[in-house]
């Protein structure tokens, strides 16, 4: 199951820096994890600063 970015994020980037496979993008000023690019791997979530990132 794919992670979200829930609406805590403090937009550092740290996430997007982190994902593997690229599944993170912002727009907006709101960063979102593509879900069908996301290997459910949890580097994202370990790297969140605010715990913003959990399974969808």
């Amino acid at each position: 199951m794919a992670h979200v970015i829930g609406d805590d994020c403090i937009s550092c980037g740290s996430c997007e820096a982190e994902c593997p496979v690229s599944a993170i993008s912002e727009g907006d000023g709101k960063y979102e994890i593509n879900a069908d690019a996301c290997i459910d791997c949890g580097a994202c979530a370990a790297q969140c600063p605010v715990g913003a990132i959990s399974e969808a």
